[in-house]
């Protein structure tokens, strides 16, 4: 996972860390088992490389996963 997210560094990242634990920011470092990031109102947070279930590139306003209400 480490050497993913180095590869992505400067990108805009949705991340899920488990149960509601979504997280989205843009990955500023990674370091010693520490993702880097900043939000949309540009406050610094750190995520526990470990932690990361799954991760993806932010593509648009809209998170992945689940669409709450969604009904056929």
């Amino acid at each position: 996972m480490r050497e993913l997210l180095s590869r992505m560094v400067g990108k805009k990242l949705d991340l899920f860390c488990g149960g509601t634990s979504s997280l989205r920011g843009k990955l500023v470092k990674v370091d010693e088992g520490v993702a880097h990031m900043v939000d949309e109102d540009d406050q610094m947070f750190y995520v526990a490389i470990d932690r990361i279930i799954a991760l993806s590139e932010t593509r648009s306003d809209q998170r992945a996963g689940f669409v709450v209400g969604f009904r056929r």
